[in-house]
């Protein structure tokens, strides 16, 4: 009698999801997601005084809004994938954009790795593969769609970082940020220009080529992905012709069988590019968008980095296969790059901040095109959907927002008005679009990663390293980029990536001289209370606001790739650019007067995200993590044994002690 009465309190628990356990989901449950990339709760606020954003108010006052602690660090493709596993980065093994090989110093991307076929045959000029390559997803961890296609619930996943390729077998996804462009990086564009000044001292980001304009007519090529079937992989390329008429400032644009008719400031919608390369390989196909930026006096022709074709995708960009295809011949074409606005060709000078706020728009434009579209089809299930807008608009607009920031430009906000918060108001109208459909049987959340801050300064930890004798150099010269000229025999400490540092451990690295063990933890220790009380010598505030010994902050299979040190820098302040990829520079501390203006790689505490809910949120102080059990718990499904988060709802079990949840205080309001 008592089995049979807890046998149906079990299934009185679960019937509302449709679910049983051990059996296939049925019902009607749906769970939609809205990830607004790197919104930022004090600005919400902000504009809820104003009166504005009216939809996410109406969500806040029908269930609820949370600040939202990010990961350790706060850095997107981190968080996101503490998102995707419910766990901390010691249980998905991604801690920064930028990871290194410990037996060569050298970095690599953090979310996925290119794996060339392992025996090849070299026949006259070709190389014959005979082993398959590979796209491999870095991150570990299995994603918690996965859970829910093993009940049968379907799911829809759109765009989420920290997912290329796409999990297979897992509901219908199109990857995000980590997705490369045909040529494998992440966003190079081409610029063709009859004016050699145009190309910047440092052009990483582009490629530029310096045309002649005889008779009226540019002839050039477009670079495509490398021919890996030949000798040496020489690139395979377009040709194309620019016919021009200076007087009306226009080109004819004849390119793979196309003729695109450009007025001079105007915009092409995609255009096809068919790469071929070795004669019994075939085709590998890209989109990309012209941009003819002049046509008089000079001839300047911007191609967006060669997206992927969703049509015939050359890499692995959707699950199951053919799901991209689908939404491009009913939807239209789109970017598949994962990060599309072009903030480089901003910071490369191609771009006037006009110019890329017109390319940002259309970005976002086609954002909601897409939306529309896959919302229209939703019925049951788990809907995820991804904007960047807000993410890499706040990286970009800062300075217009800021007046304090040295790069700051008041002709342009005068002109275009505060662009944050034009997108946050788009934003809240995709969330209308949820609420006008919103029925009883949906829960409703909307979250960002992180929230920002202002990037005034960037601090080379590399440098601050060298001078207080914990990495050392041959013959006292600067590295250059890459460790160039580090004593390696002398150095106990170096730093790669954005928030990274690492002890030169003996046994661990190449030319590691650190003892495992008591050694290592009082060098780490040591290293963490002196940054922290770094001080600007301008104005005397602190640099670093927590440097986190990684111990205390990840468990986890994983959690031994972890970085020795996270630093978290304080407000204003960043790893600099050169830091970052391993240089020791003159400057410790240097202004940055670059329109990448705002920021959120320093501490967690100081970057919230935002987490809204159409019911109540149970736990205090949620965590990135913490949503993850939440959805699964909607369709019936209990947290894995796995997971660190406990559901912000507080309907799943308490979490076990699996490891260290970030010590942290109150979230502060600055």
């Amino acid at each position: 009698m008592r089995r049979s009465l807890a046998l149906l309190l079990i299934l009185a628990v679960l019937a509302p999801a449709g679910c049983r356990r051990g059996g296939r989901w049925t019902g009607d449950r749906k769970v939609i997601v809205l990830a607004f990339d790197g919104m930022d709760p004090r600005i919400v606020r902000g504009m809820f005084a104003e009166g504005k954003l009216p939809n996410l108010r109406a969500l806040a006052e029908r269930g609820d809004f949370r600040d939202l602690w990010s990961s350790v660090p706060p850095q997107s493709p981190v968080a996101w994938a503490n998102f995707i596993t419910g766990t901390n980065p010691g249980g998905h093994a991604i801690f920064d954009f930028i990871h290194r090989d410990p037996r060569t110093y050298l970095p690599f991307l953090s979310t996925s790795e290119t794996v060339p076929p392992r025996r090849t045959l070299a026949v006259g000029e070709y190389i014959l593969p005979l082993s398959r390559g590979a796209v491999v997803l870095r991150r570990e961890g299995k994603a918690f769609w996965e859970y829910l296609a093993e009940r049968g619930v379907p799911a829809t996943v759109f765009r989420i970082p920290s997912n290329f390729p796409p999990v297979a077998g897992a509901g219908e996804a199109v990857s995000g940020m980590g997705t490369p462009d045909i040529v494998g990086s992440y966003g190079i564009y081409q610029y063709f220009t009859t004016d050699p000044s145009d190309i910047p001292k440092d052009p990483s980001g582009g490629e530029f080529t310096v045309v002649g304009l005889g008779g009226g007519v540019v002839r050039s090529r477009i670079g495509g992905p490398p021919d890996a079937l030949r000798k040496g992989a020489p690139r395979m390329t377009v040709d194309f012709t620019a016919r021009v008429d200076r007087e009306s400032r226009a080109a004819r644009i004849d390119v793979a069988g196309e003729s695109v008719l450009l007025a001079q400031g105007e915009w092409s919608d995609w255009v096809t590019l068919r790469f071929r390369g070795a004669p019994f390989a075939g085709t590998v196909s890209g989109i990309c968008r012209l941009y003819l930026k002049e046509a008089s006096p000079h001839f300047r022709l911007y191609v967006s980095p060669i997206n992927i074709d969703p049509r015939r995708p050359a890499l692995p960009i959707d699950a199951p296969a053919g799901y991209a295809r689908r939404i491009a011949d009913e939807a239209g074409l789109f970017y598949t790059q994962g990060m599309p606005e072009d903030t480089k060709a901003l910071t490369n000078g191609t771009f006037t901040t006009d110019e890329f706020y017109v390319q940002a728009r259309m970005v976002h434009d086609e954002s909601d095109r897409l939306f529309d579209h896959l919302y229209g089809k939703f019925d049951r299930g788990l809907f995820f959907y991804y904007y960047s807008s807000s993410d890499l608009g706040t990286h970009i607009f800062w300075h217009l927002r800021d007046a304090a920031h040295p790069a700051h430009d008041a002709a342009a906000r005068a002109r275009l008005g505060d662009v944050i918060e034009e997108i946050y108001e788009r934003l809240d109208g995709v969330v209308g679009k949820v609420l006008d459909r919103l029925d009883d049987a949906t829960t409703f959340i909307v979250m960002s990663d992180h929230g920002f801050g202002p990037y005034y300064k960037g601090f080379s930890l590399n440098t601050w390293l060298h001078r207080n004798g914990y990495l050392a150099l041959k013959g006292g010269a600067s590295t250059g980029s890459l460790f160039q000229n580090v004593d390696w025999s002398r150095t106990r400490a170096y730093a790669l990536g954005l928030n990274s540092l690492y002890v030169n451990l003996r046994g661990r690295e190449r030319e590691g001289i650190v003892e495992p063990g008591s050694e290592r933890d009082a060098l780490a220790r040591e290293i963490a209370r002196r940054l922290e009380e770094v001080r600007d010598p301008e104005n005397g505030l602190p640099v670093v606001r927590r440097a986190h010994l990684a111990e205390e902050v990840y468990s986890g299979d994983f959690a031994q790739r972890a970085p020795d040190l996270v630093v978290g820098y304080d407000w204003g302040y960043r790893t600099s650019w050169e830091s970052a990829l391993g240089d020791v520079t003159a400057d410790l501390i240097k202004v940055s007067d670059e329109k990448w203006s705002g920021d959120h790689c320093g501490a967690t505490e100081i970057v919230p995200g935002v987490l809204f809910a159409n019911k109540r949120i149970r736990i205090e102080q949620p965590r990135l993590y913490d949503i993850t059990p939440a959805i699964l718990a909607e369709f019936g499904i209990e947290r894995p044994a796995g997971m660190t988060g406990r559901s912000i709802f507080g309907e799943a079990p308490a979490a076990p002690a699996s490891g260290p949840r970030a010590t942290i205080g109150p979230l502060p309001y600055l």
